[in-house]
């Protein structure tokens, strides 16, 4: 006799069916697709769109939430992401506790094998042209528009892994998003610029103490715009502890470093790593915006899980270490999330390890969801810029918006021996963000002879936020093309004109962006864009 299905496999089987979709997902597909598993195994009531949401792990509800809320809105943070992975390399350091992988299991290190982007990486031998080939067909043939694409470079520690080898993984996901195979990067770049599917941010992932100014150079070279780093936590007990390898000072720096690059900064953080307890993780996360050495503009919250074939794991079965439970990671991030300023955008609150991959810790899949939940429940306001964005109050929501209440918000702070400038659209009363842009004024210290030549000011960000609208087409819902761009664009040339006395501004654009400045008289300068302010 067969084992009885929980509610959970059958849950799983449905999010399964509809990201393997041959046809884009609308209600009558994904109410065929619920009904055939109901039929299957003879269930008296059908799933809700809840109950399927709840059982995804974060890559999958970023494409699945859009068609299963009840307002549906596709990619409503304006880009399709597309997440790749290089091929399995060891840190140079050695191996953190927490850490699972590693090429002699055959996948990334600080990966199972079972995340969505490292089995896609298996699938497709880690060759990065048809990573972002399968990640794109997957997307478009569900109904997302992959007209501006979002690239993350994954597998561990980028800063370490050879130039060739990096320029080779870059050039093959240009390629793949050109449709056609170049000559060379530079050449992938430039094809990319105006292509139908185009590379709008590209992030790689490193180490705070591989961040130098080479390779910084070498990133932005390659075009990007976003590094994040695996700060962990700001205790150096703890991170001797865990064999981390670096200290708090090499986060420091490398972050200064980047932000006078004109990079955004994102910080991996771990609560609930051995050492920590609740109050010294809701002091680390105070610290990180109290402290202006650090303030990175994302997040990206993991709070600490057991899995094979880590020393964690030895610990934990020796009783040497005992994970947060889910009580006190909701309690943590809840709290956590409820005072971190309006200018930082949470990216994930967990990674994508599957449920069944994971020993001891947190052990739900949705918890963002229960983050937000626990925050409502205290009457606990969330400030960060996911949160508020259009396109996630409007799945939220069905309050209307009127384009008169919206108002310009400059918020200046100290970052990194620098100021920091965020100026935003919002309408206050409803608590809505509609787009962004961030302005900074290089410390002393920024090595880019761009920045140093003249008095110069740098955009690190511009995003107008709403629905994905294809490159070309208006969409009058989408708050992407009622000229927010433009007007935040104007005010911060004027800003570094007169607050700054600056001569030029920069911008670090995105390669598929930079048609969109140069429209506003920036001209190319290395591998920003410029524009005179005399």
């Amino acid at each position: 006799m067969a084992a009885p299905v929980d509610d959970y496999q059958i849950y799983r089987e449905i999010v399964e069916m509809l990201l393997g979709s041959p046809e884009p997902l609308s209600k009558q597909v994904i109410n065929r697709i619920k009904n055939k598993v109901c039929a299957k195994y003879k269930l008296a009531k059908t799933p809700t769109n809840a109950d399927i949401l709840q059982t995804t792990i974060p890559e999958e509800s970023e494409i699945l939430r859009p068609f299963l809320q009840k307002r549906p809105v596709r990619t409503v943070s304006g880009v399709a992401v597309v997440a790749t992975m290089t091929t399995p390399h060891e840190c140079p350091h050695g191996k953190c506790a927490y850490c699972p992988g590693g090429p002699d299991l055959g996948v990334p290190q600080s990966y199972t094998g079972h995340e969505p982007a490292t089995m896609r990486g298996i699938q497709n031998e880690f060759d990065p042209y048809r990573q972002v080939e399968s990640r794109l067909t997957q997307l478009s043939t569900i109904g997302h528009s992959i007209n501006k694409v979002e690239l993350i470079v994954m597998g561990g520690d980028w800063c370490s892994k050879p130039p060739e080898y990096q320029e080779f993984f870059v050039k093959g996901c240009l390629d793949a998003m050109n449709r056609s195979v170049s000559n060379n990067i530079e050449q992938a770049k430039k094809t990319n610029e105006t292509a139908e599917v185009r590379n709008v941010g590209l992030t790689f992932e490193t180490r705070p103490d591989w961040v130098t100014e080479e390779s910084i150079d070498n990133m932005l070279n390659m075009g990007a715009t976003r590094v994040e780093i695996g700060v962990q936590t700001l205790s150096e007990e703890i991170l001797q502890k865990v064999e981390r390898g670096h200290g708090v000072e090499e986060t420091a720096k490398a972050t200064k470093m980047l932000r006078d690059s004109g990079l955004k900064v994102c910080y991996h953080i771990m609560p609930g790593l051995p050492g920590a307890t609740v109050e010294s993780d809701l002091n680390t996360f105070k610290e990180l915006f109290s402290d202006t050495r650090f303030r990175p503009d994302m997040l990206k919250i993991y709070p600490t899980i057991v899995v094979k074939n880590t020393k964690l794991y030895d610990w934990w079965q020796s009783g040497e270490y005992t994970p947060y439970t889910n009580e006190q990671v909701i309690s943590v991030v809840s709290d956590a999330v409820s005072e971190i300023p309006e200018y930082v955008r949470i990216q994930r609150m967990q990674r994508d390890i599957p449920l069944h991959q994971i020993e001891a810790g947190l052990n739900k899949g949705h918890l963002r969801e229960l983050v937000h939940q626990r925050m409502k429940s205290k009457g606990q306001r969330n400030p960060t810029i996911r949160f508020r964005e259009i396109g996630h109050f409007q799945m939220r929501s069905e309050e209307d918006i009127n384009p008169d209440s919206i108002k310009l918000v400059r918020h200046d702070y100290e970052a990194s021996d620098g100021t920091e400038i965020f100026l935003s659209f919002e309408d206050p009363d409803l608590d809505v963000l509609f787009g962004f842009l961030r302005l900074r004024s290089p410390s002393s210290d920024a090595h880019r002879v761009e920045l140093t030549e003249k008095p110069s000011v740098m955009i690190r960000e511009l995003r107008v936020y709403g629905p994905v609208v294809d490159i070309g087409k208006r969409n009058r819902d989408a708050w992407q093309h009622l000229g927010l761009g433009e007007k935040v664009m104007s005010e911060a040339e004027e800003i570094g004109r007169v607050d700054f006395d600056a001569t030029q501004i920069l911008v670090n654009s995105g390669i598929g962006v930079k048609e969109y400045y140069r429209a506003l008289d920036f001209v190319d300068r290395g591998p920003y864009l410029a524009k005179s302010l005399l």
